[in-house]
């Protein structure tokens, strides 16, 4: 009976993986944008030649990876098209292998310094006035201090501010994405989602200063002396869980 079900399985798979590439090829040759209606479900059945229920289970797939969002009551639409799925892939991760994945959350932080680092030049040359005053305020709201996640959604603003003027939309999906997974499994696995208050200020004055004075070589220093207590918490927890292994 397991060879009759097989098949069975695997036909059923093959049919939603090509009716989920059909919808994807649909989007693509109308051009279509986030946020822009697509067919109903009948009208989809019958463009595609597929049933209601691949169609379904097609929706289902796409929905997950934020391509299709669907709106009770009001129809299918274009997803946001974001990073979601690697949110939740690498969190997942993270979560279900401590023992290996404080490796991931130092991966998360080199290329978050990567792009702050390696990217100096072009964002010292790119700000302005107003988004160097924005930059002076978050500081500021750092230095006043409060509660953890408010410290957490401060630091967050100062950095994605800092990739704003790149315009580079994918450079701000990937930050973000490294953000949720960092502020989710960091707490998970032990790691402080904060170092010391004034340590944080003086490094992001540092960055601040240095964009000011349009100093790239100052920038990228401040970078990674502003990146280093959080790569020694990381180190420290790795050897905290060596020593002592969960069973």
């Amino acid at each position: 009976m397991r060879t009759d079900i097989k098949p069975v399985r695997a036909n059923r798979a093959l049919l939603r993986h090509a009716v989920t590439e059909q919808i994807k090829t649909y989007i693509i040759e109308n051009r279509l944008k986030p946020g822009d209606s697509l067919p109903t479900e009948a009208e989809l059945c019958e463009a595609l030649n597929a049933s209601r229920s691949s169609l379904r289970e097609a929706i289902k797939t796409l929905a997950a990876l934020d391509i299709v969002e669907v709106r009770h009551g009001f129809g299918m639409f274009v997803g946001r098209l974001s990073l979601s799925s690697l949110v939740e892939s690498l969190t997942f991760r993270g979560l279900l292998s401590p023992e290996d994945d404080f490796q991931v959350l130092l991966d998360l932080i080199e290329v978050r310094q990567l792009f702050e680092q390696g990217m100096a030049g072009r964002i010292i040359e790119r700000f302005d006035e107003g988004q160097l005053a924005e930059l002076d305020r978050l500081v500021d709201q750092l230095d006043a201090g409060g509660a953890g996640e408010s410290l957490v959604d401060t630091d967050r603003a100062f950095h994605d501010l800092l990739m704003q003027p790149l315009g580079n939309q994918l450079i701000t999906q990937l930050n973000g994405a490294f953000w949720d997974v960092y502020t989710i499994v960091a707490p998970y696995l032990g790691i402080a989602n904060r170092e010391e208050n004034a340590d944080t200020v003086s490094a992001h004055r540092a960055m601040v200063e240095a964009v000011r004075r349009r100093d790239a070589a100052s920038f990228a220093a401040a970078v990674v002396a502003h990146y280093a207590p959080v790569r020694q918490r990381i180190a420290a927890a790795t050897r905290t869980a060596a020593e002592h292994p969960q069973h």
